[in-house]
């Protein structure tokens, strides 16, 4: 007897789903074997890093020369003779003034400029567009423009400014400062960047219930936008410390250490004594205490960040 199933209740022929084809079996040695191949990369690149840098410190405890093409184990010789050569401590001097004026110049203006982007406005948008254009400009071209700005006699700053052509912008006693100004006018986009996309992302809770109770804005800025922006200024600080102490390029464009050493880095020094001197080893000396200045910086700044990231997320008072 067939039964008939009318109305809206009648269904229609089930179709079986087919089922789905089994998945290819890889082979249990090619398991074991990709974490190895996904490493290969990252183990490429450490060992590019490590070379170099463990064949310049080899080569910072021997006598290695163009005149002495055999080189012989000699201790801490180089690092005496670098270490108590007073154009060694001379280029400590200028090297830490170099980057701690540059980075604190390039700070404060970076955080004013982020907090001036941070306003609605439409000449805002536009600057915020030109602002990244110094950082589109290779630095050692940059130098370049620089200098032709800076000379006294068809420079266009001593035109404009109305100094005459007497006035030397690379001259003994400004030299350093001009180098100065050239690193803070590409850089300085560099932090207002971060920091304008710190500010950008702060919680707007706060700012609001401070508003409502009459607050004023230095107020909120001093108590509640700075603290939080520590993390983001921090950062900016870490990265541009750690390249103002290797700082190479704008200062050999500019004034190649002098006058008079004025100018004369520990990057400088190096170069001087690796390619214009041939006295590799103590070029090598030299790169190594500069790594040894800013790593211990850069691990104290980093342990700053860490404090500072732990209180803006309240897990310290």
């Amino acid at each position: 007897m067939t039964t008939t199933v009318t109305g809206p209740h009648r269904e229609g022929p089930r179709q079986e789903r087919e089922a789905p084809p089994p998945l290819p079996t890889v082979p249990a040695w090619r398991r074991r074997l990709r974490p190895y191949l996904l490493s290969v990369p990252a183990v490429a690149i450490i060992i590019g890093i490590l070379y170099p840098f463990v064949l310049g410190v080899y080569y910072s405890f021997l006598n290695y020369a163009a005149v002495n093409p055999n080189p012989v184990w000699v201790g801490l010789r180089n690092f005496k003779a670098v270490l108590t050569a007073p154009e060694f401590w001379h280029s400590v001097q200028v090297t830490l003034v170099y980057a701690v004026s540059a980075t604190a110049i390039e700070t404060v203006l970076g955080i004013g400029i982020a907090l001036l982007l941070n306003r609605s406005s439409i000449i805002g948008k536009i600057f915020e567009k030109v602002l990244i254009l110094p950082l589109m400009i290779a630095p050692v071209i940059a130098a370049v423009i620089w200098k032709l700005m800076f000379n006294p006699q068809f420079g266009v700053l001593n035109h404009v400014l109305g100094l005459g052509s007497t006035f030397d912008w690379l001259s003994r006693d400004r030299a350093l400062w001009s180098t100065v100004l050239v690193d803070v006018w590409i850089y300085t986009p560099f932090v207002a960047i971060l920091v304008l996309a710190g500010v950008r992302s702060l919680p707007k809770e706060p700012f609001e219930a401070s508003d409502v109770d009459g607050a004023g804005w230095f107020y909120m800025f001093r108590r509640l936008m700075l603290p939080m922006m520590w993390p983001y200024i921090l950062v900016a600080v870490i990265f541009r410390l750690m390249d103002c102490l290797k700082i190479f390029d704008i200062v050999y464009v500019l004034t190649a250490g002098g006058p008079g050493n004025a100018t004369r880095t520990l990057q400088v020094g190096a170069f001087e004594d690796s390619i214009t001197n041939l006295n590799y080893s103590r070029g090598s000396t030299y790169m190594f205490l500069l790594w040894i200045i800013v790593f211990a910086v850069a691990r104290y700044l980093v342990s700053v960040l860490g404090r500072a990231q732990r209180r803006a997320a309240g897990a310290e008072g």
